[in-house]
């Protein structure tokens, strides 16, 4: 080792790190030898102002360099590559502060350099570069002319065989050493370290030529510093110049140290490099990585992408069906709804004289009225739930009929894992994913991501758009509705099968038995509003009515319809064809329930009899006007027969009748009201509507009401074979119409052994509607006209086809006997059309005189 005499060196003060170096000036930190004598310190050294300029270390004749490698942690560096770090090098050193403690301790890198240099060694170190970005450092030394460096370099080898350095960050390698024999360049690059070399065969001076090496010259050259995994030369066809070959070395320190010792070594002729010498000039290559596995899967799309949809699809059932099911259960049974806990419901109790939780008792009571006349059909709806019948229960009324609250309310109201589906805001529902969405909401399905449906649907039109093959990725609307019922009748079974028990005496039946032997177990399915916009949407409505049958037939749950009009039968029976369906019908209420209804509706409540006598002993008049105000009930009976037994009629005349007005009054209004929606809605001037949801005219409309205004029924076939629905320009198809009205209840059909019979009025306040609107001249008499205005248009139409017909008889060079029979057909109906234009034109001058008088 050196003494501590031979170790002082010119420019150092006090121990310091490496990090305080590295904020130094670069000519600052230069060390220069002051004297022979050399003081043991902190080595501070970086490059020199002459390697600032071209990055390159001088050296005179009688020095060299030595490279020790493995001083400095290499993985640290990385953060070099940090691009707003104003000086890297600096920066990184700071890292290194935790690891100083004293002058040249054990912890001090350049301790590591200070012990693997002979102490008998002739050499005198001049200058140290740290190169942190490698993990090692340039020492510069002089040595006596009479021994070459390559002596030197194998004194420092021995040494460092011998007595093994590990610095503590590299347990398990030492810092080797090697002499330089290029010129090592010193650059600050975003270029680190790789275990792939890029040796390029350039000439020494321009103009020369430089020779191709072999793989055989570049292993005994690259061999010494470390193993060698490959050696890839230029392809011979290849036209790059410079010409280059690949050096792999095993480990990235062996190609770290075979560069900054062999960069810019010019090869003699004697080891092969030409006449003039061939110059290496070395760089990091990353190494292409073989990716076999992704190479494969990338070049066979048409395999790799349904088998990664399968996969997706499986973890997807694996991760998230459980979840869904457990959320479907809990959305059946209310297992989570505070209404169903202990305590809330011991707080309803408590609170029950100062919050309302239930209708108003009013109301309530008039509904009594209803279900008490209707405890016969709730009875039987009871039975049916009892019984192993393998058939859906259909419950067919109107709309406000109280279909829902007969179902819910009274038939079900002491069972318990009730599941009840809404088809109406499904079926309103826009676009696909807002379908797949209510429908999940209806059922309690969750987690749902209905916004993946649009963008599966995207990624799989982009993969068959690039590789011809349709991904999978996407589902059709069909299959999301087909899963997310097929889950939920998962969860229905294991909710029947919940209360199983095995002490139970049929215990050991299978599930399908044990749940028909057990009809009180089984949950009940209700679907409310089925067939809401008839055939708007019927993937929807097929779909549940499929799903239904399958519960119903494998004994899992009831399912209970509850349908506005007997349109039903159609989805139904295609779902259960071998089935005879349990209807209940419901109408309205016969007028005595009606009036009973009415009856109960405004009497005087407990709260208002007490705010009442309060304001009696008060002697408050006002407050007494304001506590009760007693109903008019004359000609209560009057009124009914006009508004019928419709249910929410009579909730409305109620209210009415609470607010002050009599049952005149009251009828008289809502009778205006409805009026108006009927104009509102099917007679304002251009409602001619021809799409999937309107398929009827004004002049259609307009002739049922004149007809139903006059008559309470009507014949179903009479309406179709008269002009107006018959011959109508706007929606040519009748029974179309019909079925359209009929849908919106402004007409009600009856049918006859599953025929179309009669058509009246949807709702019984319609009739004295109709009645008003007829009785309305200057409405009347517009609309006729409009009539008579299409009316026209047929026969001139039909009179057209009779002239078009003449005249090509006519232009037969002969006129043959057969065709006199025609001819006369011809006229006699060209006639009788041109008969009916002009009593049409007539009747049309008398409705112009009523509209220009008329206000």
């Amino acid at each position: 080792m050196l003494s501590t005499t031979q170790l002082r060196l010119v420019g150092f003060r006090r121990p310091a790190s490496l990090a305080r170096l590295a904020h130094r000036a670069p000519a600052s930190l230069l060390v220069r030898p002051r004297s022979a004598s050399w003081t043991q310190r902190a080595w501070e050294s970086t490059t020199t102002t002459d390697q600032d300029k071209d990055g390159h270390i001088d050296k005179a004749p009688n020095e060299s360099i030595l490279w020790f490698d493995n001083v400095f942690p290499l993985r640290p560096a990385g953060l070099l590559r940090i691009p707003w770090l104003m000086n890297p090098e600096s920066d990184l050193t700071e890292l290194l502060r935790r690891f100083e403690n004293s002058s040249l301790g054990i912890m001090d890198p350049m301790n590591l350099v200070k012990r693997a240099i002979p102490n008998d060694s002739p050499m005198k170190v001049t200058e140290i570069v740290p190169r942190l970005k490698d993990g090692g450092v340039f020492v510069k030394f002089q040595h006596p002319a009479n021994v070459p460096a390559q002596d030197i370099e194998g004194q420092v080898a021995k040494l460092l065989t011998e007595k093994r350095i590990k610095p503590f960050f590299s347990p398990l390698r030492s810092v080797h050493a090697g002499l330089v024999r290029g010129v090592p360049w010193l650059e600050d690059l975003h270029r680190f370290p790789r275990g792939r070399l890029r040796v390029d065969f350039v000439p020494p001076n321009p103009g020369e030529e430089a020779v191709e090496l072999s793989q055989e010259d570049l292993y005994s050259m690259f061999r010494r510093y470390g193993k060698i995994a490959e050696i890839t030369s230029q392809p011979w066809d290849s036209k790059v110049l410079p010409k280059f070959a690949y050096v792999d070395f095993a480990l990235v320190r062996d190609a770290i140290m075979a560069r900054n010792c062999l960069h810019g070594y010019v090869v003699p002729e004697t080891k092969g490099g030409g006449k003039t010498g061939t110059k290496l000039r070395m760089s990091y290559e990353e190494r292409a990585k073989q990716h076999r596995i992704w190479d494969w899967m990338s070049n066979h799309p048409r395999i790799v992408i349904p088998v990664l949809v399968a996969l997706l699809t499986g973890l997807t059932v694996v991760i998230f069906d459980p979840i869904r099911s457990f959320f479907v259960k809990s959305h059946v049974t209310r297992r989570f709804r505070l209404s169903n806990s202990k305590v809330y419901r011991w707080f309803r109790k408590q609170t029950t004289d100062l919050f309302t939780f239930h209708r108003d008792r009013s109301e309530q009571a008039g509904l009594e009225a209803i279900w008490t006349h209707r405890q016969d059909l709730i009875e039987q709806i009871r039975k049916w739930l009892m019984e192993t019948a393998e058939t859906f229960i259909v419950v067919q009324g109107p709309r406000g009929s109280g279909k829902k609250e007969l179902v819910l309310e009274q038939a079900l109201k002491d069972r318990d894992n009730i599941l009840v589906i809404d088809c109406k805001p499904i079926v309103e529902a826009r676009g696909e994913s807002a379908t797949i969405k209510q429908l999940g909401s209806a059922v309690g399905y969750r987690p749902i991501f209905s916004w993946a449906n649009s963008m599966s649907s995207m990624i799989d039109l982009a993969v068959q758009g690039t590789t011809g093959v349709k991904a999978g990725f996407s589902e059709t609307l069909e299959s999301q509705l087909q899963k997310i019922l097929h889950t939920t009748a998962g969860a229905l079974t294991e909710i029947s099968l919940s209360k199983r028990h095995k002490t139970d005496s049929d215990a050991a039946l299978p599930d399908d038995a044990y749940l028909e032997a057990h009809p009180e177990k089984r949950p009940v399915v209700v679907i409310e509003n089925f067939l809401h916009k008839g055939d708007g949407n019927t993937i929807v409505y097929d779909k549940i009515s499929e799903w239904a049958s399958a519960m119903v037939q494998s004994n899992v749950a009831h399912v209970i319809f509850l349908a506005n009009d007997s349109s039903y039968t159609k989805p139904l029976t295609k779902a259960l064809p071998d089935r005879v369906f349990r209807t209940a019908a419901l109408g309205d209420l016969t007028p005595e329930v009606a009036k009973r209804f009415i009856l109960s509706h405004v009497e005087q409540t407990k709260e208002e009899k007490k705010a009442e006598k309060e304001a009696e002993e008060d002697g408050d008049e006002e407050k007494l006007k304001l506590a009760y105000v007693r109903p008019n009930l004359k000609n209560l009976d009057e009124a009914l027969d006009v508004l019928g037994g419709r249910l929410t009629d009579l909730e409305f005349l109620a209210r009415r009748l609470k607010s002050g007005q009599t049952p005149r009054q009251a009828v008289n209004e809502i009778t205006d009201q409805a009026a108006s929606e009927i104009l509102k809605m099917f007679l304002l001037p251009g409602r001619i509507n021809t799409d999937a949801e309107h398929t009827w005219s004004v002049e259609q409309v307009w002739y049922l009401v004149k007809a139903l205004a006059k008559k309470e029924s009507l014949r179903y076939n009479e309406i179709l074979l008269s002009d107006t629905f018959k011959s109508s320009v706007s929606a040519p198809n009748g029974e179309s119409a019909l079925e359209g009205l009929s849908s919106v209840e402004l007409i009600s059909i009856r049918h006859r052994m599953g025929r179309p019979e009669s058509i009246v009025v949807g709702k019984p306040v319609y009739q004295a509607a109709f009645e008003r609107l007829v009785g309305d001249p200057v409405l009347s008499a517009k609309l006729d006209f409009t009539i008579l205005a299409e009316l026209l248009k047929v026969e001139a139409k039909n009179i057209e086809k009779v002239e078009a017909e003449l005249t090509t008889l006519a232009t037969l060079p002969k006129q043959p006997a057969a065709v006199a029979p025609r001819v006369t057909y011809l006229l006699t109906k060209l006639e009788a059309s041109q008969k009916k234009i002009e009593g049409y034109e007539k009747e049309q001058g008398v409705l112009k005189q009523v509209l220009s008088k008329e206000n």
